[in-house]
């Protein structure tokens, strides 16, 4: 089974002294252990890319030094930038800047009588092998079928939740009766489905598909559909397009959820057999389910032709009921005690709906319906489901400049530019480059979502600085942080072990599954009550554990990987 890990490294043992360039002073020999003090992209940099590290508390040290790791030569010597005092880190640091190397190979960065930092490449393509996993990681949250050992590794597992024969919760408008809605994804590290946090991720995995088509190509994923003869991304993404299908009710409103009543406990989902139900409906999960299906139309058409027609179909329906109930706020019951995901502000939502539906059929109807005068650009950390699909409506209109007017064309290319200088401003200014500076439940979702408008600007103005700052964020998440952590699981160097995630925790493997994101940091730390054991307060940047009842900063979901899948795309087809 091929494997998509970013394997840590075991390092040369350095015999004899090497010297420093022209320099009389010997090399340090090289050890299992590397320098917490240097934090970096630990899977690497493309080539032409702005490559920075971070020291941290390096006192009045000045030089730095990159050494290729095969030959343990110095490749370049460098001066540190002046010490700087980053307060939402909490931390003292200077910044080594080896832009200047482009060559490939595999390098570390070495800082006298701090050490030497994780080995990290320079190469084309570095990040495909963590794009890839981080799609791979979806497959692993599959729902009502065995994950079998020649596809899962060591993390195969029994079929589980066939939720073939679920009740249905009074809060559905059903009295009697059950539905069959098996498959798609568990939506984070509980065994729950929540048709919002699958719409919302399906549009962003969609959005890639559509910018850059075929990316992943058939047998790059080694799940159960490979070598049919189609895109494995696109056999993934079908898993969970096929179960939202499902939730559809005949009148065509979507029910809200398929959720016990309280959360499972930290048992492998075989093992998880409370009653499982099918609650509430609401306009939110119509309208994002509409917005999805019609893209899943256009991204599936060539395909398989008879399958778009049926999500395009079931998108004007879910449309239709929409508009007979355009602003019923789905909460939970008094019984059901998991996630909400719940949304009073429709605006976006109907946005989202209209540009996707308009896009997919050219009725005008739909841009008729579509309110641009309350076009927001201004991105909001903590927003995720409930505002930044206003967000791709407008990158899909943006896409389809043909079939907009040009003054609305213009309004979202500007608004969208100017979003992104924002945030690059901010980046600039904040600590380790990332674009935002209020760390909310799942902080790194926000990183990327941010990352996500940057993308967009490079897209309409292929300005260098849009896409360093895209590649400023990837590098946050894989190492250049705070706490010195990839947080991807399994990809890196040190990366999280204990995420809150029922199978990792239950499964007796000491590795969770691969290619999940952790949430990051998160300063409301919501967990203390629940056993998560931070510092003594923590500062923004460190507010983030790695302990599995860590749930408001240790948990993986949906629509975190969704957006980390989208920016390592963009970047893999971008940045060669």
């Amino acid at each position: 089974m091929k494997r998509f890990f970013h394997a840590i490294r075991t390092p040369l043992v350095v015999l004899g002294s090497i010297l420093f360039l022209n320099c009389e002073e010997s090399l340090p020999p090289l050890t299992d252990t590397f320098s917490e003090q240097i934090r970096l992209n630990q899977i690497g940099y493309y080539p032409k890319a702005i490559k920075k590290a971070t020291i941290v508390d390096g006192g009045e040290i000045e030089k730095f030094m990159v050494v290729d790791s095969v030959t343990m030569n110095v490749v370049m010597t460098g001066t540190l930038s002046e010490s700087k005092d980053w307060k939402l880190a909490g931390e003292t640091v200077r910044i080594a800047d080896f832009s200047e190397i482009v060559q490939e190979g595999t390098y570390m960065v070495l800082v006298p009588d701090i050490g030497y930092s994780y080995p990290f490449e320079i190469k084309n393509n570095v990040l495909q092998e963590t794009f890839l996993g981080s799609i791979k990681g979806l497959y692993y949250q599959r729902v009502s079928m065995p994950l079998e050992e020649k596809h899962a590794g060591k993390w195969h597992r029994a079929m589980a939740h066939p939720d073939d024969s679920l009740l249905f919760h009074p809060s559905s408008g059903k009295e009697e009766g059950y539905l069959s809605s098996p498959g798609g994804w568990y939506d984070a590290g509980d065994y729950n489905k929540y048709i919002v946090n699958a719409a919302f991720p399906l549009g962003q995995l969609y959005l890639l598909e559509e910018e850059y088509p075929n990316s992943v190509p058939d047998n790059a994923l080694n799940i159960p559909e490979s070598g049919n003869g189609k895109s494995d991304y696109l056999d993934e993404l079908r898993y969970e397009m096929d179960w939202t299908l499902t939730m559809q009710d005949e009148d065509g409103g979507l029910f809200h959820k398929l959720t016990t009543k309280n959360f499972e406990g930290m048992v492998m989902p075989n093992k998880a057999v409370s009653q499982r139900y099918i609650v509430g409906k609401g306009t939110t999960a119509t309208l994002d389910f509409a917005a999805s299906a019609a893209q899943a139309y256009r991204v599936f058409k060539d395909m398989d032709p008879l399958y778009a027609t049926k999500c395009l179909q079931a998108a004007k329906k879910a449309y239709a009921w929409a508009l007979e109930h355009p602003a019923v706020e789905f909460t939970n019951p008094e019984d059901i005690h998991t996630g909400q995901y719940g949304d009073a502000n429709f605006d976006d939502e109907w946005f989202w709906a209209d540009a996707e539906l308009f896009v997919s059929t050219k009725d005008t109807s739909y841009l008729q319906h579509l309110q641009t005068g309350s076009m927001n650009f201004t991105f909001k950390p903590g927003e995720s489901w409930t505002g930044f699909m206003r967000f791709l409506g407008m990158f899909t209109l943006l896409n389809h400049k043909e079939t907009i007017p040009a003054d609305l064309y213009e309004k979202m290319r500007q608004g969208i530019l100017n979003s992104a200088d924002a945030l690059m401003k901010k980046a600039a200014a904040l600590d380790y480059f990332q674009p935002v500076d209020d760390f909310h439940w799942g902080s790194n979702s926000d990183i990327l979502n941010a990352a996500m408008i940057m993308a967009q600007a490079y897209q309409l103005d292929p300005k260098p600085a849009y896409l360093t700052g895209v590649q400023q964020a990837m590098d946050y998440i894989l190492g250049n942080n705070a706490m010195g952590v990839s947080y991807v699981t399994g990809f890196g160097d040190k990366t999280p072990m204990s995420i809150h995630h029922r199978q990792s925790a239950a499964d007796g493997i000491d590795e969770p599954v691969p290619g999940l994101l952790s949430g990051g940091p998160n300063s409301r730390l919501q967990d203390v009550a629940g056993g998560a054991v931070y510092p003594e307060n923590p500062s923004p940047m460190q507010s983030w554990v790695d302990q599995e009842p860590s749930y408001a900063s240790n948990e993986i979901c949906l629509n975190w990987n969704a957006p980390l899948t989208y920016v390592l795309g963009f970047l893999e087809q971008e940045s060669n």
